[in-house]
């Protein structure tokens, strides 16, 4: 807080008085008329306020002379600040971090909110405390700050009366987006890349997929690196000298890229060793089943059923990364091996999808797909067009697939379901009750009598 005037009342503020503000994030703001002659007019005064319902961010005070005012101003800002701190200890937030969501939409009916709400699943998976969501409607995201200065403003007024110190924004954002919208709040700004490859860091166990994960941090972070420091510069002198040398920041570029190269011949060394592994499998004649499908629609749970294995299982997106196979044994004493892949996300990060297109490849050695459908979510339509449109990438789109309604369990209109089921031609199950699946094996059994010499062992 900068105070412009240090006389209030006849009282001077001293230096210790000062002291005893800085400390204070309350924003509060005064204009003294000056009259022709010099002399002071009316003091205009406003301040910033807790959460209340009405939902102000500030209250304007009755304008007064200067002579006439009666206030401790020590006394009335701290006491403004234990409000502030009131409203906030009532949230009985423990997280470190606590952010606002923030999106900008061109199209009311493009499902923002829906957006927003698995952003806030993404963010708290990480750890983070969702305080607030705010959509912004415009034709054009602001190039600078995307939801606009004026619209910035108030956001930044909005976290500090909450509390927030973060926000996250559901797009990717420029480095130089980023970099503007941090110097105008002063608040900690990260984007919905950044968000997902921190989830990514946190789940990765295998080696294999933690260089897949470093890999793709690397590659979001190079072209973001940023240093004024020009002084670091090693400068050569004298006669013949060759001008500037390595600044800090291409230091850390080239080190970067030199990490990269590594990791990618790292991971070619694995990916080699997993087509060596896939060569054994092919001659035992086992065919292979993969299940596919968006991030926490049940596929570990299924195939921990299916194989009675002891994946990691949580509600939680993203909660496993590493690829797990198991045998599966079928009713009539034969057995193909079934893969769980990685969960699938709308919008999957480019560096992300590259890391990983190794890990992703492996479906191509698939026989059947198991495309796992979160029955319960709302979203289950959009969610299906984002796993359709990864394996179209992938160029393995017209691969035999069999849909899976996961959850049905949860849906109570059972009628519906069986509607849902004759519609996408899919077969409905809780992979948490073994009895449900006996109609999805045998699906699975007969697609599979039809594609091998499927003998019993």
């Amino acid at each position: 807080m900068r105070l412009i005037h240090t006389h209030l009342n006849g009282e001077e503020l001293s230096d210790e008085d000062l002291t005893d503000l800085s400390h204070l994030r309350l924003d509060l703001i005064g204009a003294l008329e000056v009259k022709e002659d010099g002399s002071p007019g009316v003091m205009h005064r406003a301040h910033l306020i807790a959460e209340n319902p009405d939902g102000d961010y500030w209250l304007i005070m009755k304008p007064e002379e200067p002579h006439r005012l009666q206030i401790n101003f020590l006394s009335f800002i701290q006491a403004l600040e234990d409000e502030f701190a009131r409203k906030q200890k009532a949230r009985k937030i423990d997280a470190a971090e606590k952010a606002i969501l923030l999106r900008v939409e061109k199209n009311p009916l493009a499902g923002a909110e829906t957006s927003l709400a698995e952003l806030a699943q993404l963010a708290r998976t990480c750890g983070v405390e969702v305080f607030d969501s705010i959509v912004q409607y415009r034709p054009q995201p602001d190039p600078k700050f995307m939801v606009g200065r004026g619209k910035l403003s108030a956001i930044d007024l909005r976290a500090s009366q909450i509390g927030a110190n973060m926000l996250i924004f559901d797009h990717e954002l420029t480095p130089a987006q980023a970099r503007s919208i941090s110097n105008f709040t002063g608040l900690k700004i990260i984007d919905r890349t950044q968000v997902i490859l921190d989830i990514f860091a946190r789940r990765a166990h295998s080696r294999e997929g933690k260089i897949q994960v470093e890999l793709a941090q690397l590659r979001y972070r190079l072209p973001r690196l940023t240093h004024v420091d020009t002084s670091l510069s090693r400068l050569a002198g004298g006669i013949g000298g060759i001008g500037p040398g390595e600044t800090k920041l291409e230091i850390d570029r080239r080190r970067i890229r030199e990490r990269i190269h590594r990791l990618e011949k790292d991971l070619k060394a694995i990916t080699k060793s997993r087509r060596q592994r896939s060569s054994r499998r092919e001659k035992t004649g086992l065919p292979i089943i993969s299940i596919v499908g968006y991030t926490n629609a049940g596929k570990s749970t299924l195939l921990n059923t299916l194989t009675q294995s002891s994946v990691l299982v949580e509600d939680k997106l993203f909660a496993t990364l590493d690829t797990k196979s198991a045998r599966l044994r079928f009713p009539q004493d034969t057995e193909a091996i079934i893969t769980d892949t990685v969960g699938f996300i709308r919008s999957l990060p480019g560096e992300l999808f590259t890391a990983f297109r190794a890990t992703l490849d492996e479906l191509l050695d698939a026989d059947i797909l198991l495309h796992v459908i979160d029955a319960s979510s709302s979203q289950f339509e959009e969610q299906i067009a984002a796993v359709e449109k990864i394996l179209e990438d992938l160029e393995i789109n017209g691969k035999p697939t069999i849909r899976v309604l996961n959850k049905s369990d949860r849906v109570a209109d059972k009628e519906m379901l069986q509607n849902l089921c004759r519609r996408l031609d899919a077969v409905a199950v809780s992979a948490l009750d073994k009895r449900t699946l006996f109609v999805l094996m045998e699906k699975i059994e007969s697609l599979l009598a039809g594609k091998h010499n499927f003998s019993p062992r």
